[in-house]
C-alpha cells in the first residue's frame, strides 16, 4: 500500500462533511483566542511609538496570509489527514515529521488548549468571582487544584466529548461561536469609532508615531521604574523580530484547517481558500482592534495597561464601568471557540501519525462515527495535566521559536517537493511563489535570530523539548519494527 493511500480504519471512515464556510470558520475560530486582547502592550513597550506598533502587526498579518497562501499548494497535493506533518514526511523524511508531531502532543497542540481553557476560566471569574484561581477547590499536601483550573479541565473534557461524538458537533460549535466572536469584534470596532475614540489622543499618539525606543524596567527602592531607551538601525530592526512574537502568535494555530483536510468537501479548492480566506478576515480585524486602541488610549497607556489587558482598558473609555464584564464575556466566547476548534483539528495529526507507526496504534483508528476519538482523549488527558501543572504558558513560550521554524521548513518544502515530484498534480499553486516564500521564510530568519540575541529564553528550552522527541523516535521506530 501506498504510503500516501489512506489506510484502512477499524470503525468508520473519514467523512467529507465540512463546507468551504466550516473551513473559513475554523481558520478564524482557532486564530482569534485571547491574543489580540493582551499583546499589543508587549509590542508597544517593545517598539515605542504608535506607527511601529502597528507595522509590527501588518508584518504579522503579512507573513500570516503568505504562509496560509503557500500551503494552500501542499494541502491540494496532499488532502489527508495529518495536514503539516505529511508536508514534512513528505518533504525531507519521517524524523522531521516525527519531531514536528511530538512538540504538536507535548507542548504546541496541548499547551495551546490548556493556555486557552484557562484564560476562559479567568475571565469567567470576571463575571463569577467564585470561579476565581485563588479559590482551592481540593488540596492534598502541597498539590491543589483552584476552582479556575477545575473549570478549565472541565471545558476541555466537554470539548472533546462533544468532538468525539461526531465532525458535525464540533462545526456547529465552531459556526456559532465563531460567527458571534467575529460579530462581537465588529461591534467592539465599531463601538471604539463612533463612541470611544479621542480626538486628542488620536493625533497625540500620531504625532511621534515613528519614535523608535523600548522601555527597560529596574527597580529604584524598591518600586519597578520603567525607561524609555531610543534604539535605531540594526537594534531596531531586532527589537521589531522581537515585538512580531506577539503579532505571529496571536494569529498561530490557522494552519489547525490542514490537519481535517480529510473532512472538508473538494478539499483540493476548499483548504487552500478557506486559509486564505480565514487568515486575511482576521488581520483585517485585529488592525482595526489595535486602530480602536490607539483612538482610545494613549501610547503610554496601551504599553502599560494593567496586566496588559489592552482591550479591558480600552473598553473602559468606550462602555465606562461596563467595560471589563463586556470584554470578559467577550473573551469567553472567543476562547471557548477557539479551543473547540484546536480540540477538534489535533487528533488527525497523531491519526496520521500511530499509521506511520509513530504514536498510540490506536489513535489511528476511527470510530463508527468516523472520529479518532482515541485520538481526542489522549489530547484531553494531557492538555487537563498542562492545565494542574501551571506550567503550559512557559512551555508555549518556550516552543514559540521551534514552531516557527517548522513554519518555515513546510515553507521551503515547497521547493523541495516541487523537486522531488515535478509531474504531482497541483490543483492549486502557491501565489507568488518563489518570492513570497522566501520573503516569508527571510522574515521568519529575523525574527528568529532577534529572539537567539534578546530572548534567548524563548529559544534553547524549545529546541531541548523537540530533541527530546529524537530518542523517542528511534525507540518508538525500533519498536514498531519489531512488532
Amino acid at each position: 500500500m501506498s504510503r500516501n493511500a489512506p489506510p484502512p480504519d477499524a470503525g468508520g471512515s473519514f467523512r467529507r462533511s465540512l463546507t468551504l464556510f466550516d473551513g473559513v470558520m475554523l481558520v478564524a475560530g482557532v486564530m482569534i483566542g485571547s491574543g489580540i486582547f493582551i499583546v499589543s502592550a508587549d509590542i508597544a513597550r517593545t517598539v515605542g511609538g504608535t506607527g511601529w506598533m502597528m507595522l509590527v502587526w501588518v508584518l504579522g498579518g503579512f507573513m500570516t496570509v503568505v504562509a496560509a497562501l503557500s500551503y494552500g499548494e501542499l494541502s491540494g497535493m496532499y488532502p489527508g489527514a495529518g495536514g503539516q506533518y505529511v508536508y514534512l514526511r513528505e518533504a525531507y523524511n519521517p524524523l522531521i515529521a516525527f519531531l514536528y508531531g511530538w512538540a504538536l502532543f507535548t507542548v504546541i497542540q496541548t499547551g495551546l488548549i490548556a493556555v486557552v481553557a484557562v484564560a476562559f476560566a479567568k475571565y469567567a471569574a470576571y463575571i463569577f468571582p467564585w470561579l476565581g484561581e485563588d479559590i482551592p477547590l481540593l488540596s492534598l499536601g502541597g498539590f491543589s487544584i483552584s476552582v479556575a483550573q477545575a473549570l478549565a479541565i472541565l471545558m476541555i473534557v466537554f470539548l472533546t466529548w462533544v468532538n468525539s461524538g461526531s465532525i458535525r458537533n464540533g462545526k456547529i460549535i465552531q459556526r456559532i461561536f465563531t460567527s458571534a466572536k467575529i460579530l462581537a469584534m465588529v461591534f467592539l470596532v465599531a463601538a471604539g469609532i463612533f463612541l470611544g475614540a479621542r480626538a486628542g489622543i488620536w493625533h497625540a499618539n500620531w504625532a511621534d508615531a515613528w519614535d523608535s525606543f523600548h522601555y527597560v524596567t529596574t527597580q529604584v527602592d524598591g518600586k519597578a521604574v520603567s525607561t524609555a531607551v531610543p534604539h535605531h538601525g540594526l537594534l531596531l530592526i531586532a527589537m521589531i523580530g522581537v515585538a512580531m512574537v506577539g503579532s505571529l502568535f496571536s494569529s498561530d494555530a490557522w494552519n489547525s484547517v490542514t490537519f481535517i483536510a480529510a473532512e472538508i468537501k473538494n478539499p483540493h479548492r476548499n483548504v487552500g481558500l478557506s486559509l486564505l480566506l480565514g487568515t486575511f478576515l482576521v488581520t483585517v480585524i485585529y488592525l482595526l482592534c489595535n486602530l480602536v486602541y490607539i483612538a482610545a488610549l494613549p501610547i503610554k497607556e496601551i504599553a502599560f495597561a494593567p496586566a496588559d489587558r489592552v482591550a479591558a482598558a480600552a473598553s473602559l473609555n468606550i462602555f465606562g464601568p461596563y467595560g471589563a464584564i463586556v470584554i470578559a464575556a467577550m473573551i469567553m466566547i472567543s476562547t471557548f471557540g477557539c479551543d473547540n476548534g484546536i480540540v477538534l483539528s489535533g487528533a488527525r495529526v497523531y491519526y496520521a501519525m500511530a499509521n506511520d507507526g509513530l504514536f498510540f496504534k490506536r489513535a489511528g483508528r476511527l470510530n463508527k462515527a468516523g472520529v479518532p476519538a482515541y485520538g481526542l482523549w489522549i489530547q484531553c488527558i494531557w492538555a487537563s495535566v498542562l492545565c494542574i501543572s501551571g506550567r503550559y504558558s512557559d512551555l508555549l513560550n518556550y516552543i514559540i521559536f521551534v514552531v516557527l521554524i517548522f513554519y518555515m521548513l513546510t515553507i521551503a518544502g515547497i521547493f523541495i517537493l516541487r523537486k522531488k515530484y515535478p509531474d504531482m498534480p497541483r490543483p492549486y499553486r502557491a501565489v507568488g511563489y518563489p518570492v513570497l516564500p522566501v520573503i516569508y521564510i527571510l522574515m521568519g530568519m529575523v525574527v528568529c535570530i532577534s529572539l537567539l540575541i534578546y530572548r534567548p529564553l524563548y529559544t534553547w528550552p524549545g529546541l531541548i523539548i523537540v530533541l527530546l522527541g529524537v530518542p523517542v523516535y528511534y525507540l518508538t521506530l525500533r519498536k514498531t519494527r519489531t512488532s
